[in-house]
Protein backbone atom coordinates (compact mmCIF):
# COMPACT_ATOMS: atom_id res chain seq x y z
CA UNK A 1 0.00 0.00 0.00
CA UNK A 2 1.88 2.91 -1.09
CA UNK A 3 -0.69 5.53 0.91
CA UNK A 4 -0.28 8.08 -2.42
CA UNK A 5 -3.85 8.73 -3.48
CA UNK A 6 -6.06 11.08 -1.55
CA UNK A 7 -4.45 13.40 0.16
CA UNK A 8 -1.93 14.30 -2.33
CA UNK A 9 -4.33 14.39 -4.98
CA UNK A 10 -4.57 17.93 -6.96
CA UNK A 11 -8.29 17.16 -7.51
CA UNK A 12 -10.43 19.84 -6.09
CA UNK A 13 -13.09 18.91 -3.49
CA UNK A 14 -15.83 21.43 -3.59
CA UNK A 15 -18.74 19.97 -2.15
CA UNK A 16 -19.76 17.63 0.59
CA UNK A 17 -20.68 14.83 -1.50
CA UNK A 18 -17.11 15.24 -2.79
CA UNK A 19 -15.58 15.13 1.18
CA UNK A 20 -17.68 12.36 1.67
CA UNK A 21 -16.19 10.46 -1.15
CA UNK A 22 -13.11 11.00 -0.59
CA UNK A 23 -13.55 10.32 3.60
CA UNK A 24 -14.79 6.68 1.52
CA UNK A 25 -11.86 6.36 -0.35
CA UNK A 26 -9.59 6.05 2.08
CA UNK A 27 -11.64 3.70 4.57
CA UNK A 28 -11.73 1.62 1.48
CA UNK A 29 -7.77 1.83 1.59
CA UNK A 30 -7.74 0.56 4.95
CA UNK A 31 -10.07 -2.03 4.48
CA UNK A 32 -8.20 -3.58 2.26
CA UNK A 33 -5.22 -3.08 3.91
CA UNK A 34 -6.94 -5.34 6.86
CA UNK A 35 -8.17 -7.96 4.24
CA UNK A 36 -4.56 -8.66 3.46
CA UNK A 37 -3.57 -8.42 7.23
CA UNK A 38 -5.94 -10.61 7.53
CA UNK A 39 -4.76 -13.25 5.22
CA UNK A 40 -1.26 -13.12 6.38
CA UNK A 41 -2.02 -13.52 9.79
CA UNK A 42 -4.31 -16.59 9.41
CA UNK A 43 -1.91 -17.85 7.29
CA UNK A 44 0.32 -17.95 10.36
CA UNK A 45 -2.26 -19.04 12.66
CA UNK A 46 -2.26 -15.63 14.11
CA UNK A 47 -4.65 -13.02 14.90
CA UNK A 48 -4.61 -9.21 12.80
CA UNK A 49 -3.91 -6.41 15.59
CA UNK A 50 -7.74 -5.16 15.07
CA UNK A 51 -9.29 -9.48 15.65
CA UNK A 52 -6.69 -9.21 18.89
CA UNK A 53 -8.72 -5.77 20.17
CA UNK A 54 -12.15 -7.53 19.43
CA UNK A 55 -11.53 -10.07 21.12
CA UNK A 56 -10.36 -8.83 24.15
CA UNK A 57 -13.04 -5.97 24.34
CA UNK A 58 -16.87 -5.92 24.73
CA UNK A 59 -18.54 -6.35 21.04
CA UNK A 60 -18.79 -2.41 19.17
CA UNK A 61 -16.99 -0.27 22.32
CA UNK A 62 -13.78 0.00 20.32
CA UNK A 63 -13.07 3.68 19.56
CA UNK A 64 -9.80 3.43 16.98
CA UNK A 65 -8.08 6.61 17.35
CA UNK A 66 -5.11 7.92 14.72
CA UNK A 67 -6.55 5.74 12.51
CA UNK A 68 -4.86 8.50 9.38
CA UNK A 69 -1.49 8.56 11.12
CA UNK A 70 1.42 8.24 8.78
CA UNK A 71 5.08 8.24 9.29
CA UNK A 72 7.26 11.43 8.18
CA UNK A 73 10.10 9.40 6.84
CA UNK A 74 11.98 9.55 3.79
CA UNK A 75 14.84 7.85 3.91
CA UNK A 76 16.12 4.22 2.64
CA UNK A 77 12.78 4.68 -0.11
CA UNK A 78 10.71 4.90 2.96
CA UNK A 79 8.29 8.01 1.71
CA UNK A 80 7.46 5.03 -1.38
CA UNK A 81 5.54 3.36 1.53
CA UNK A 82 3.57 5.11 4.18
CA UNK A 83 0.57 3.11 4.83
CA UNK A 84 -2.16 4.57 7.32
CA UNK A 85 -1.80 3.68 11.28
CA UNK A 86 1.95 3.48 10.51
CA UNK A 87 1.80 -0.01 12.78
CA UNK A 88 -0.11 0.59 15.65
CA UNK A 89 -3.97 0.59 16.50
CA UNK A 90 -4.76 2.78 18.92
CA UNK A 91 -7.50 3.70 20.93
CA UNK A 92 -10.17 3.02 23.63
CA UNK A 93 -13.18 0.24 24.72
CA UNK A 94 -14.69 -1.24 27.49
CA UNK A 95 -14.13 -4.82 29.15
CA UNK A 96 -16.96 -6.45 31.18
CA UNK A 97 -18.32 -2.58 31.09
CA UNK A 98 -15.15 -0.68 32.49
CA UNK A 99 -13.32 1.87 30.37
CA UNK A 100 -9.78 0.70 29.37
CA UNK A 101 -7.11 2.74 26.78
CA UNK A 102 -5.11 0.00 24.62
CA UNK A 103 -2.82 -0.07 21.83
CA UNK A 104 -2.08 -3.56 19.65
CA UNK A 105 0.97 -3.62 17.37
CA UNK A 106 0.08 -4.27 13.94
CA UNK A 107 3.34 -6.55 12.39
CA UNK A 108 1.99 -6.71 9.10
CA UNK A 109 2.70 -3.09 8.64
CA UNK A 110 6.52 -2.23 8.69
CA UNK A 111 6.80 -5.62 11.11
CA UNK A 112 4.90 -3.52 14.10
CA UNK A 113 8.09 -1.40 14.36
CA UNK A 114 7.80 1.33 16.30
CA UNK A 115 8.99 5.33 14.81
CA UNK A 116 8.35 8.93 15.22
CA UNK A 117 4.07 8.57 14.20
CA UNK A 118 3.86 5.26 15.56
CA UNK A 119 5.18 6.59 19.02
CA UNK A 120 3.40 9.50 19.01
CA UNK A 121 -0.12 7.01 18.69
CA UNK A 122 1.22 4.85 21.68
CA UNK A 123 1.95 8.30 24.31
CA UNK A 124 -1.06 9.76 23.21
CA UNK A 125 -2.87 6.45 24.18
CA UNK A 126 -1.19 6.07 27.96
CA UNK A 127 -1.55 9.82 28.58
CA UNK A 128 -5.22 9.47 28.05
CA UNK A 129 -5.29 6.39 29.97
CA UNK A 130 -3.52 8.03 32.81
CA UNK A 131 -5.95 11.44 32.44
CA UNK A 132 -9.30 9.44 33.11
CA UNK A 133 -7.86 7.01 35.58
CA UNK A 134 -8.12 3.86 33.90
CA UNK A 135 -6.41 0.61 32.89
CA UNK A 136 -3.66 0.58 30.36
CA UNK A 137 -3.64 -2.26 27.97
CA UNK A 138 -1.15 -3.75 25.09
CA UNK A 139 -0.88 -5.88 23.12
CA UNK A 140 2.85 -6.69 21.76
CA UNK A 141 3.70 -8.16 18.43
CA UNK A 142 6.71 -6.06 17.22
CA UNK A 143 10.17 -5.86 15.93
CA UNK A 144 11.22 -3.42 17.95
CA UNK A 145 12.86 -0.15 16.75
CA UNK A 146 12.25 1.21 13.20
CA UNK A 147 16.08 0.87 12.01
CA UNK A 148 14.88 3.71 9.08
CA UNK A 149 14.33 6.04 11.46
CA UNK A 150 17.86 5.98 13.52
CA UNK A 151 17.69 7.54 16.72
CA UNK A 152 13.78 9.00 17.18
CA UNK A 153 12.86 5.33 16.88
CA UNK A 154 14.94 5.16 20.33
CA UNK A 155 13.80 8.35 21.77
CA UNK A 156 10.05 7.59 21.68
CA UNK A 157 10.72 3.98 23.25
CA UNK A 158 12.59 5.76 25.85
CA UNK A 159 9.86 8.27 26.21
CA UNK A 160 7.42 5.16 26.18
CA UNK A 161 9.24 3.88 28.65
CA UNK A 162 8.84 7.30 30.81
CA UNK A 163 5.65 7.09 30.68
CA UNK A 164 5.16 3.69 31.94
CA UNK A 165 7.59 4.31 34.83
CA UNK A 166 5.37 7.07 35.89
CA UNK A 167 2.07 5.68 34.82
CA UNK A 168 3.56 2.81 37.59
CA UNK A 169 1.48 2.45 41.15
CA UNK A 170 -1.12 4.55 39.27
CA UNK A 171 -3.45 2.51 36.58
CA UNK A 172 -2.67 -1.20 36.18
CA UNK A 173 -0.84 -2.09 32.94
CA UNK A 174 -1.37 -5.46 31.10
CA UNK A 175 0.58 -6.86 28.27
CA UNK A 176 -0.22 -9.37 26.00
CA UNK A 177 2.50 -11.11 23.78
CA UNK A 178 1.25 -12.26 20.81
CA UNK A 179 4.46 -12.54 18.45
CA UNK A 180 8.01 -11.94 18.60
CA UNK A 181 8.89 -8.93 20.67
CA UNK A 182 12.46 -7.43 20.58
CA UNK A 183 14.23 -5.33 22.54
CA UNK A 184 12.48 -2.08 23.26
CA UNK A 185 9.40 -3.97 22.47
CA UNK A 186 10.43 -6.16 25.12
CA UNK A 187 11.33 -3.74 27.64
CA UNK A 188 8.07 -2.00 27.88
CA UNK A 189 5.94 -4.39 28.76
CA UNK A 190 8.34 -5.47 31.37
CA UNK A 191 8.38 -2.37 33.29
CA UNK A 192 4.24 -2.99 33.43
CA UNK A 193 2.50 -4.87 35.96
CA UNK A 194 1.54 -8.08 34.38
CA UNK A 195 2.64 -10.10 31.53
CA UNK A 196 0.12 -12.89 29.25
CA UNK A 197 2.06 -14.57 26.50
CA UNK A 198 0.38 -17.02 23.59
CA UNK A 199 2.42 -20.12 23.42
CA UNK A 200 4.18 -21.18 20.29
CA UNK A 201 3.64 -17.87 18.33
CA UNK A 202 5.22 -15.77 20.70
CA UNK A 203 9.18 -14.52 21.95
CA UNK A 204 10.39 -11.96 24.00
CA UNK A 205 14.02 -11.05 24.28
CA UNK A 206 16.96 -8.24 24.05
CA UNK A 207 18.29 -9.22 20.91
CA UNK A 208 17.75 -12.19 18.19
CA UNK A 209 19.28 -15.13 17.64
CA UNK A 210 21.37 -13.79 14.44
CA UNK A 211 22.70 -10.81 16.91
CA UNK A 212 23.96 -12.58 19.09
CA UNK A 213 25.50 -15.23 17.02
CA UNK A 214 27.09 -11.99 15.80
CA UNK A 215 28.01 -11.01 18.63
CA UNK A 216 29.24 -13.70 21.07
CA UNK A 217 29.51 -16.49 18.41
CA UNK A 218 26.72 -18.69 20.13
CA UNK A 219 23.99 -20.56 18.38
CA UNK A 220 20.95 -20.08 19.81
CA UNK A 221 17.06 -20.05 18.66
CA UNK A 222 14.19 -18.11 19.64
CA UNK A 223 12.32 -20.75 21.69
CA UNK A 224 15.95 -20.62 23.40
CA UNK A 225 16.34 -17.15 23.84
CA UNK A 226 12.43 -16.27 24.80
CA UNK A 227 10.33 -18.79 24.26
CA UNK A 228 7.27 -19.01 26.69
CA UNK A 229 8.90 -21.68 28.33
CA UNK A 230 12.26 -19.76 29.31
CA UNK A 231 9.87 -16.24 29.70
CA UNK A 232 8.35 -18.17 32.70
CA UNK A 233 10.75 -19.65 34.24
CA UNK A 234 12.70 -16.59 34.16
CA UNK A 235 10.13 -14.62 35.72
CA UNK A 236 9.32 -11.98 32.78
CA UNK A 237 5.70 -13.60 32.66
CA UNK A 238 2.89 -13.86 34.31
CA UNK A 239 0.76 -16.28 32.38
CA UNK A 240 1.01 -18.63 29.11
CA UNK A 241 -1.98 -19.15 27.42
CA UNK A 242 -2.06 -22.60 24.94
CA UNK A 243 -3.01 -19.55 22.43
CA UNK A 244 -3.91 -15.84 22.00
CA UNK A 245 -7.72 -16.88 23.45
CA UNK A 246 -6.96 -18.06 26.35
CA UNK A 247 -3.77 -15.65 26.95
CA UNK A 248 -6.86 -13.01 26.90
CA UNK A 249 -8.93 -15.26 28.71
CA UNK A 250 -6.90 -14.76 31.55
CA UNK A 251 -5.97 -10.97 31.03
CA UNK A 252 -9.45 -10.30 31.16
CA UNK A 253 -10.19 -12.27 34.52
CA UNK A 254 -7.01 -10.56 36.16
CA UNK A 255 -7.93 -7.70 34.84
CA UNK A 256 -11.80 -8.27 37.07
CA UNK A 257 -9.86 -8.50 40.10
CA UNK A 258 -8.10 -4.88 39.42
CA UNK A 259 -9.82 -1.40 40.46
CA UNK A 260 -9.37 1.32 37.67
CA UNK A 261 -6.78 3.24 39.42
CA UNK A 262 -4.75 3.65 42.63
CA UNK A 263 -7.72 6.33 44.18
CA UNK A 264 -10.16 3.69 43.44
CA UNK A 265 -11.15 -0.25 44.98
CA UNK A 266 -11.76 -3.66 42.47
CA UNK A 267 -15.57 -4.35 41.70
CA UNK A 268 -17.11 -6.21 44.80
CA UNK A 269 -18.84 -9.44 43.11
CA UNK A 270 -22.47 -11.20 44.63
CA UNK A 271 -20.71 -14.34 46.71
CA UNK A 272 -21.96 -17.57 47.87
CA UNK A 273 -19.94 -17.30 51.72
CA UNK A 274 -20.84 -19.70 53.99
CA UNK A 275 -21.11 -18.47 57.61
CA UNK A 276 -20.88 -21.80 59.01
CA UNK A 277 -18.50 -24.44 58.83
CA UNK A 278 -18.31 -26.20 55.62
CA UNK A 279 -17.24 -30.10 54.61
CA UNK A 280 -13.79 -28.45 52.64
CA UNK A 281 -13.68 -25.99 56.03
CA UNK A 282 -13.21 -29.46 57.56
CA UNK A 283 -10.99 -31.18 55.83
CA UNK A 284 -8.44 -28.34 56.76
CA UNK A 285 -7.88 -30.61 60.44
CA UNK A 286 -6.28 -33.48 58.30
CA UNK A 287 -4.54 -31.49 55.72
CA UNK A 288 -0.77 -30.90 57.67
CA UNK A 289 1.14 -34.69 57.62
CA UNK A 290 2.29 -35.60 61.51
CA UNK A 291 5.49 -35.70 60.08
CA UNK A 292 7.86 -32.44 59.32
CA UNK A 293 9.14 -34.72 55.88
CA UNK A 294 6.15 -34.41 54.26
CA UNK A 295 4.30 -31.83 52.23
CA UNK A 296 1.04 -31.42 51.10
CA UNK A 297 -0.77 -29.56 48.61
CA UNK A 298 -0.98 -25.75 49.52
CA UNK A 299 -3.85 -25.20 46.85
CA UNK A 300 -5.99 -27.01 48.65
CA UNK A 301 -5.78 -24.81 51.44
CA UNK A 302 -5.64 -21.25 49.85
CA UNK A 303 -8.83 -22.10 47.73
CA UNK A 304 -10.82 -23.44 50.43
CA UNK A 305 -10.59 -20.26 51.97
CA UNK A 306 -11.61 -17.78 48.12
CA UNK A 307 -14.76 -17.89 47.40
CA UNK A 308 -15.69 -20.62 45.06
CA UNK A 309 -12.54 -21.88 45.49
CA UNK A 310 -11.47 -19.79 42.68
CA UNK A 311 -7.92 -18.57 42.45
CA UNK A 312 -5.83 -16.48 39.61
CA UNK A 313 -2.38 -18.06 40.08
CA UNK A 314 0.13 -15.50 38.37
CA UNK A 315 4.39 -16.74 37.69
CA UNK A 316 3.24 -20.60 38.59
CA UNK A 317 6.36 -21.69 36.64
CA UNK A 318 8.64 -19.13 38.18
CA UNK A 319 10.04 -19.73 41.82
CA UNK A 320 7.32 -22.41 42.38
CA UNK A 321 8.51 -22.45 46.49
CA UNK A 322 6.19 -19.29 46.65
CA UNK A 323 2.77 -19.11 45.63
CA UNK A 324 1.26 -15.70 44.30
CA UNK A 325 -2.26 -14.67 43.03
CA UNK A 326 -5.34 -13.32 42.78
CA UNK A 327 -9.04 -14.69 44.25
CA UNK A 328 -12.04 -13.05 46.40
CA UNK A 329 -13.56 -13.71 49.96
CA UNK A 330 -16.88 -12.62 50.37
CA UNK A 331 -16.90 -11.05 46.82
CA UNK A 332 -13.73 -8.64 47.32
CA UNK A 333 -10.43 -8.94 45.59
CA UNK A 334 -7.74 -10.39 48.09
CA UNK A 335 -3.94 -10.88 46.76
CA UNK A 336 -2.66 -14.40 48.09
CA UNK A 337 1.01 -15.12 48.88
CA UNK A 338 1.89 -18.59 50.39
CA UNK A 339 5.00 -20.69 50.95
CA UNK A 340 4.87 -23.92 49.01
CA UNK A 341 6.18 -26.92 50.62
CA UNK A 342 6.41 -29.34 47.44
CA UNK A 343 9.56 -26.92 46.25
CA UNK A 344 12.39 -26.40 48.28
CA UNK A 345 10.03 -27.14 51.32
CA UNK A 346 8.44 -23.40 50.48
CA UNK A 347 11.94 -22.08 52.25
CA UNK A 348 12.64 -18.61 50.75
CA UNK A 349 15.74 -17.81 47.75
CA UNK A 350 16.25 -15.41 45.51
CA UNK A 351 13.13 -15.94 42.91
CA UNK A 352 11.16 -16.40 45.51
CA UNK A 353 11.54 -13.05 47.10
CA UNK A 354 11.59 -11.00 43.97
CA UNK A 355 8.60 -12.66 42.99
CA UNK A 356 6.66 -12.36 46.25
CA UNK A 357 8.29 -8.70 47.09
CA UNK A 358 6.95 -7.26 43.42
CA UNK A 359 3.22 -9.19 44.04
CA UNK A 360 3.04 -7.41 47.68
CA UNK A 361 3.92 -4.06 46.51
CA UNK A 362 1.46 -4.10 43.50
CA UNK A 363 -1.62 -5.26 45.78
CA UNK A 364 -0.01 -2.67 47.93
CA UNK A 365 -0.16 0.16 45.19
CA UNK A 366 -3.93 -0.77 43.90
CA UNK A 367 -5.73 -1.18 47.32
CA UNK A 368 -5.97 -5.34 47.43
CA UNK A 369 -5.53 -6.64 50.73
CA UNK A 370 -3.01 -9.22 51.32
CA UNK A 371 -3.48 -13.10 53.09
CA UNK A 372 -0.11 -14.53 53.59
CA UNK A 373 -0.02 -18.55 54.16
CA UNK A 374 3.03 -19.29 55.91
CA UNK A 375 5.21 -22.77 56.31
CA UNK A 376 8.74 -21.79 55.63
CA UNK A 377 11.70 -22.98 57.32
CA UNK A 378 13.82 -20.18 56.33
CA UNK A 379 15.67 -18.47 53.73
CA UNK A 380 18.00 -20.97 51.52
CA UNK A 381 21.20 -21.18 52.59
CA UNK A 382 24.02 -21.92 50.36
CA UNK A 383 27.29 -20.75 48.44
CA UNK A 384 25.27 -20.15 45.08
CA UNK A 385 22.74 -18.21 47.08
CA UNK A 386 25.01 -15.84 49.25
CA UNK A 387 27.12 -15.09 45.99
CA UNK A 388 23.97 -14.21 44.00
CA UNK A 389 23.16 -11.68 46.52
CA UNK A 390 20.30 -13.18 49.05
CA UNK A 391 20.97 -10.49 51.66
CA UNK A 392 20.20 -7.81 48.97
CA UNK A 393 17.10 -9.43 46.91
CA UNK A 394 15.83 -11.05 49.73
CA UNK A 395 15.56 -8.13 51.48
CA UNK A 396 12.65 -6.59 49.26
CA UNK A 397 9.98 -8.72 51.21
CA UNK A 398 11.39 -7.18 54.37
CA UNK A 399 10.36 -3.72 52.13
CA UNK A 400 7.78 -4.43 51.06
CA UNK A 401 5.92 -5.96 53.44
CA UNK A 402 7.08 -3.28 55.66
CA UNK A 403 6.10 -0.68 53.40
CA UNK A 404 2.42 -1.99 52.55
CA UNK A 405 -0.69 -0.14 54.43
CA UNK A 406 -3.50 -2.33 52.68
CA UNK A 407 -5.00 -4.84 55.06
CA UNK A 408 -2.97 -7.91 55.97
CA UNK A 409 -3.91 -11.31 57.03
CA UNK A 410 -1.69 -14.14 58.49
CA UNK A 411 -2.06 -17.85 58.75
CA UNK A 412 0.89 -19.48 60.08
CA UNK A 413 -0.25 -23.07 59.36
CA UNK A 414 3.35 -25.06 59.94
CA UNK A 415 6.59 -23.60 60.21
CA UNK A 416 7.44 -19.92 60.58
CA UNK A 417 11.12 -20.85 61.30
CA UNK A 418 14.07 -17.71 61.74
CA UNK A 419 14.02 -14.82 59.05
CA UNK A 420 11.52 -16.69 56.82
CA UNK A 421 9.26 -16.23 59.79
CA UNK A 422 9.42 -12.53 60.10
CA UNK A 423 9.23 -11.53 56.48
CA UNK A 424 6.06 -13.52 55.53
CA UNK A 425 3.54 -11.29 57.03
CA UNK A 426 4.86 -11.55 60.25
CA UNK A 427 3.33 -8.78 63.00
CA UNK A 428 6.17 -7.22 63.49
CA UNK A 429 5.81 -6.27 59.96
CA UNK A 430 2.62 -4.42 60.62
CA UNK A 431 0.36 -7.17 59.47
CA UNK A 432 -3.11 -6.49 61.04
CA UNK A 433 -4.35 -9.95 62.61
CA UNK A 434 -1.91 -13.03 62.51
CA UNK A 435 -3.27 -16.52 63.33
CA UNK A 436 -1.93 -19.71 63.55
CA UNK A 437 -3.14 -23.41 63.07
CA UNK A 438 -2.11 -25.42 66.70
CA UNK A 439 0.76 -27.34 64.09
CA UNK A 440 2.27 -23.95 63.91
CA UNK A 441 5.86 -23.94 65.01
CA UNK A 442 7.07 -20.34 65.49
CA UNK A 443 10.77 -20.74 66.19
CA UNK A 444 14.16 -19.69 65.71
CA UNK A 445 15.04 -23.32 64.10
CA UNK A 446 13.48 -26.28 64.11
CA UNK A 447 14.04 -28.19 67.18
CA UNK A 448 16.90 -30.86 65.59
CA UNK A 449 18.74 -28.17 65.06
CA UNK A 450 18.08 -26.18 67.80
CA UNK A 451 18.83 -28.70 70.08
CA UNK A 452 22.45 -29.60 68.58
CA UNK A 453 23.61 -26.10 68.37
CA UNK A 454 21.89 -25.39 72.10
CA UNK A 455 24.03 -28.57 73.33
CA UNK A 456 26.68 -29.31 71.17
CA UNK A 457 29.31 -29.33 74.51
CA UNK A 458 26.82 -31.54 76.05
CA UNK A 459 26.21 -34.09 73.38
CA UNK A 460 29.55 -33.86 72.05
CA UNK A 461 31.01 -35.93 75.71
CA UNK A 462 28.44 -37.93 75.23
CA UNK A 463 28.98 -41.86 73.08
CA UNK A 464 26.71 -42.89 70.38
CA UNK A 465 23.76 -44.32 71.84
CA UNK A 466 23.58 -41.64 75.01
CA UNK A 467 23.75 -39.09 72.16
CA UNK A 468 21.02 -40.44 70.41
CA UNK A 469 18.88 -40.93 73.84
CA UNK A 470 19.82 -37.11 74.78
CA UNK A 471 19.13 -35.44 71.59
CA UNK A 472 15.71 -37.30 71.61
CA UNK A 473 15.09 -35.82 75.07
CA UNK A 474 16.25 -32.64 74.37
CA UNK A 475 14.20 -32.45 71.23
CA UNK A 476 10.74 -33.54 72.86
CA UNK A 477 11.64 -30.51 75.79
CA UNK A 478 12.19 -27.95 72.88
CA UNK A 479 9.10 -29.20 70.88
CA UNK A 480 7.16 -28.95 73.87
CA UNK A 481 8.25 -25.24 75.01
CA UNK A 482 9.10 -23.57 71.39
CA UNK A 483 7.96 -25.24 68.76
CA UNK A 484 4.28 -24.83 68.93
CA UNK A 485 2.34 -21.18 68.53
CA UNK A 486 2.07 -20.55 72.15
CA UNK A 487 5.23 -18.67 72.58
CA UNK A 488 4.51 -16.66 70.24
CA UNK A 489 0.54 -16.05 71.03
CA UNK A 490 1.79 -14.93 74.88
CA UNK A 491 3.95 -12.46 73.48
CA UNK A 492 1.22 -11.19 71.38
CA UNK A 493 2.45 -12.12 68.00
CA UNK A 494 -0.01 -14.40 67.27
CA UNK A 495 -3.76 -12.70 67.44
CA UNK A 496 -5.65 -16.31 67.70
CA UNK A 497 -4.18 -19.76 67.59
CA UNK A 498 -7.26 -21.41 65.68
CA UNK A 499 -8.86 -24.44 64.54
CA UNK A 500 -7.84 -25.37 60.97
CA UNK A 501 -11.07 -25.73 59.99
CA UNK A 502 -12.16 -22.58 61.04
CA UNK A 503 -9.27 -20.11 58.71
CA UNK A 504 -12.05 -19.32 56.06
CA UNK A 505 -14.97 -17.69 58.51
CA UNK A 506 -11.54 -16.24 60.76
CA UNK A 507 -10.13 -14.69 57.73
CA UNK A 508 -13.50 -13.36 56.26
CA UNK A 509 -14.47 -11.33 59.74
CA UNK A 510 -10.53 -10.37 59.70
CA UNK A 511 -10.79 -8.86 55.87
CA UNK A 512 -14.39 -7.31 56.96
CA UNK A 513 -13.17 -5.67 60.43
CA UNK A 514 -10.57 -3.69 58.41
CA UNK A 515 -12.22 -3.00 54.91
CA UNK A 516 -11.91 0.96 56.05
CA UNK A 517 -8.45 0.60 57.63
CA UNK A 518 -6.29 3.61 56.91
CA UNK A 519 -2.57 4.07 57.19
CA UNK A 520 -0.07 6.87 56.10
CA UNK A 521 3.23 6.78 55.59
CA UNK A 522 5.20 9.39 56.15
CA UNK A 523 5.65 11.61 52.95
CA UNK A 524 8.45 11.23 50.87
CA UNK A 525 9.72 11.26 47.47
CA UNK A 526 10.28 7.49 47.52
CA UNK A 527 12.30 4.79 49.44
CA UNK A 528 15.46 2.77 48.41
CA UNK A 529 14.46 -0.50 47.68
CA UNK A 530 17.49 -2.41 47.09
CA UNK A 531 18.42 -3.43 43.20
Amino acid sequence: MSGKLSSESPVRKSTTADHLADLSLRRDEMQTAEKRALDRQHAKGKLTARERIELLVDPGSFMELDAFVRHRCNDFGMEENRPYGDGAVTGFATIDGRRVCLYAHDFTVLGGSMGVAHGEKVLKAIDMAMKVGCPMISINDSAGARIQEGVDALAYYAALARRVVRASGVIPQLSLIVGPCAGGAAYVPSLGDFVAMADEISYMFVTGPEVVHAVTGERTTFQELGGPEVSMETGNVHFVGADEEDAVSWLKTLLGHLPDNNMSHPPVFDSDFSPEITEADLALDTVIPDSLNMSYDIFDVICTVLDDGEFLETQAGFARNVVCGMGRVQGHTVGVVANNPRFLAGALDIDASEKASRFVRFCDAFNIPIVTFVDVPGYLPGLDQERRGILRRGSRMLYAYSESTVPKVTVVLRKAYGGGYAVMGSKHLGADVNFAWPTAEVAVMGAIGAVQVLNKRKLAGLDEAERAEATEKLTAEYEQNFSNPYFAAERGYIDAVIQPAQTRLRVASALAMLRDKQETLPAKKHGNIPL
